[in-house]
C-alpha cells in the first residue's frame, strides 16, 4: 500500500460521487450564517456585525450536506457531512452507524425510547480515538431492557502524550518525504467540479443562508436534512 495508491483510491471515491445540481439541491444541501450568541459563555457577534463583514453578504459559515456514491460497494449508502464556524466546540470525527439486521433478538428493542443504532465513531480532533457504541442488555432477570453503551479508546490515555496536530503533521510528512495526505492536482480538480455544481445550483435557485444562533450546531434544517432519513446527528445522540 504505497502513497499512489492511497491517492489513487481518493480520486475514486471522488469520481464516484452522485452529482447534486438544481433537481436536488433542496434536499441534499443546507447553507447557513452564524447570528450572534454565545460561545464558550463568551458572547460573539453575528457575521454581519464582525469588523469589515458586507452587511449584505450571503457568504455561508456552515454547510451540510448529503452525499452518495455511484459504486457497487456503497450504492444506496447515505453519507451526511457538516462543517461549520461557532459551533459549540472545535471537533472532527467520522460516524459509522451500522445498518439494523434484518431479525431483531429482542422483538421490542425498536420500541424502546432510548434504542439507538450501533454506532463506531473515529475522532479525529481534539481527542483522537475510537468509540464503539452498542445497545447493551441490562443484566439481571425480569423485562428485556436495552441501553447503549460506549467502548471507548483514548489514544492519548492509551498511549500517553498527545497526537500531532494537523500542521504538524503535514509538516512532518513533508520533512519525511511522505505526500501519501498530500492532495494530488487532479483529485483538487475533481473536487472543485463537484463543489461548483452545488454552487451554481444554489445561485440557481436564489438558495441564501439559513441562520444559526453562534454556539449552536447549525441550522435547524440541518437536523431537518438527516432527520427525513430516520438518523441524527452524533451529538444529539449523548456521545
Amino acid at each position: 500500500l504505497d502513497q499512489d495508491a492511497v491517492r489513487d483510491e481518493k480520486v475514486k471515491v471522488l469520481k464516484a460521487l452522485m452529482p447534486i445540481n438544481d433537481s436536488n439541491i433542496d434536499t441534499s444541501t443546507v447553507r447557513g450564517q452564524y447570528r450572534k450568541g454565545a460561545v464558550g459563555g463568551k458572547e460573539v457577534p453575528g457575521y454581519l456585525e464582525e469588523d469589515g463583514a458586507n452587511v449584505d453578504s450571503t457568504t455561508e459559515t456552515f454547510v451540510a450536506i448529503r452525499a452518495e456514491l455511484n459504486n457497487w460497494r456503497w450504492s444506496g449508502v447515505p453519507f451526511y457531512l457538516r462543517t461549520g464556524k461557532r459551533l459549540p466546540k472545535r471537533h472532527s470525527e467520522i460516524v459509522i452507524q451500522f445498518r439494523d439486521v434484518p431479525h431483531q433478538i429482542f422483538p421490542l428493542a425498536k420500541s424502546m425510547t432510548n434504542y439507538q443504532a450501533n454506532r463506531l465513531v473515529l475522532r479525529l480532533q481534539p481527542d483522537d480515538g475510537i468509540h464503539l457504541i452498542l445497545n447493551n442488555k441490562n443484566p439481571g432477570p425480569g423485562l428485556v431492557r436495552l441501553r447503549p453503551t460506549a467502548l471507548n479508546l483514548s489514544f492519548a490515555e492509551a498511549f500517553g502524550g498527545r497526537s500531532p496536530d494537523a500542521y504538524e503533521r503535514l509538516l512532518l510528512d513533508a520533512i519525511d518525504g511522505n505526500n501519501t495526505l498530500f492532495v494530488r492536482r487532479d483529485e483538487q480538480d475533481i473536487a472543485w467540479q463537484w463543489v461548483d455544481a452545488i454552487q451554481d445550483a444554489w445561485q440557481n435557485n436564489h438558495i441564501t443562508p439559513k441562520g444559526y444562533t453562534s454556539g449552536t450546531w447549525g441550522p435547524s434544517a440541518a437536523i431537518a436534512l438527516i432527520e427525513r432519513d430516520g438518523r441524527t446527528w452524533n451529538e444529539e445522540a449523548g456521545f
